[in-house]
């Protein structure tokens, strides 16, 4: 399979290995590059054949996985590293090193062969093995898979959420019909933003790009284990010039801050006597998730109406794509990002053929688009 997307399985564990590699092997359009035991031997073959993406584990002897992005960075290598480890679980502040080193996203390795979560681990690996290996090689010039080789992979494959990878030739919608307005767009008093796979790189150049007297509340939902998004937050607020934190019940919407939802808690905004305020509530998932972009666009368009400010970007499936519409039928503005610069052309896009987009941005564009609007300039169009 010439146009495959290769990928390069790095674990100590020889088990992993196998299972990895069955999870890449079965699924069309992944093919296997090589495997290696650690960093070193990993970089050996990176430089015998270059891979589009890399599985990565963090504990490892000889050279393990923070370790290997330092000197991937050092090399200047910029092939996509997906970290799968166990440590990952227990070791939030470790996960977001290797985010900061470069590290595309992460997952919590499954106990073992047979274990509960191996279904949720593979359809989400896979998800992420195309997202990130096929923008890779869009970045070297090079053809991702086309539609044809991933419409029917096999039971239990991640069949649904492969629909969802952005992949050349795929079929397209157009733009679906707005909404009805309920009323015209008015000044931004809150910008919520809905993101998951392929979320933490987007959030970084995001905020890091953010005008440092933005002075617009904004909130964030992006899809994440509980136990990780406070670390999160404390890698984000390192580089963003707007002060960045996980948000508690009843912290209050300030002037230039921004709350990241709680890894399996709902985020809600509501109005208080003199404020506004989050809430966090332990609610069913909602499209799937907890926390949810839906509950959180719906309560901003509840809360705000036509002064809000919605964005949908990267992501699997359609989290965020039906209350991004609520936002608009208020009056608030909808940013969604565009289809060339998205990790995984999901979310955005199932808002985009709904209607519910004003306007597609892309990455680079983003952070300027959004400061702009908060500012006053003209609506999207």
């Amino acid at each position: 399979m010439t146009d495959a997307i290769s990928v390069l399985i790095v674990d100590d564990s020889a088990l992993m290995r196998n299972l990895i590699g069955r999870m890449v092997e079965e699924t069309p359009g992944l093919v296997v590059a090589d495997k290696a035991m650690n960093g070193l031997f990993a970089l050996q073959k990176i430089s015998r054949a270059p891979p589009d993406v890399i599985v990565l584990d963090l504990e490892m002897p000889d050279m393990n996985g923070i370790a290997f992005l330092k000197e991937r960075r050092r090399l200047a290598l910029d092939i996509p590293v997906v970290i799968l480890s166990s440590i990952a679980e227990r070791g939030a502040a470790v996960t977001m090193e290797a985010l900061a080193l470069g590290a595309s996203d992460f997952i919590q390795k499954p106990s073992g062969a047979v274990s509960e979560d191996l279904r949720q681990v593979r359809d989400l690996l896979v998800g992420m093995l195309l997202g990130y290996g096929g923008a890779y090689r869009r970045r070297q010039g090079r053809k991702p898979p086309s539609a044809a080789l991933v419409q029917a992979p096999p039971p239990g494959a991640g069949g649904d959420l492969l629909a969802h990878c952005k992949l050349s030739a795929s079929p397209r919608l157009g733009q679906g019909k707005p909404p009805p307005r309920l009323r015209s767009p008015g000044a931004v008093e809150i910008i919520a933003i809905g993101v998951s796979t392929g979320g933490p790189e987007v959030l970084r150049t995001v905020f890091a790009g953010l005008d440092a007297a933005l002075r617009t509340p904004i909130v964030v939902v992006q899809h994440m284990p509980a136990g990780f998004t406070a670390e999160f937050a404390r890698s984000l607020d390192r580089i963003c010039p707007l002060t960045v934190k996980e948000a508690e019940d009843g912290d209050p919407l300030l002037p230039g801050r921004i709350l990241i939802a709680q890894g399996n808690k709902h985020l809600e905004v509501e109005r208080k006597a003199l404020s506004q305020a989050a809430r966090l509530t332990e609610a069913p998932p909602v499209s799937g998730h907890r926390p949810s972009v839906d509950v959180l666009f719906a309560s901003v368009a509840k809360t705000f109406q036509n002064h809000a400010l919605g964005v949908i970007m990267t992501g699997m499936g359609r989290d965020g794509a039906a209350e991004l519409g609520t936002i608009y039928r208020e009056g608030g503005i909808t940013l969604g990002q565009d289809e060339a610069s998205a990790v995984v052309y999901g979310m955005p896009r199932a808002a985009w053929e709904l209607g519910h987009v004003m306007e597609q941005v892309s990455l680079e564009a983003m952070a300027q688009r959004i400061c702009a609007l908060a500012r006053g300039g003209q609506g999207a169009g």
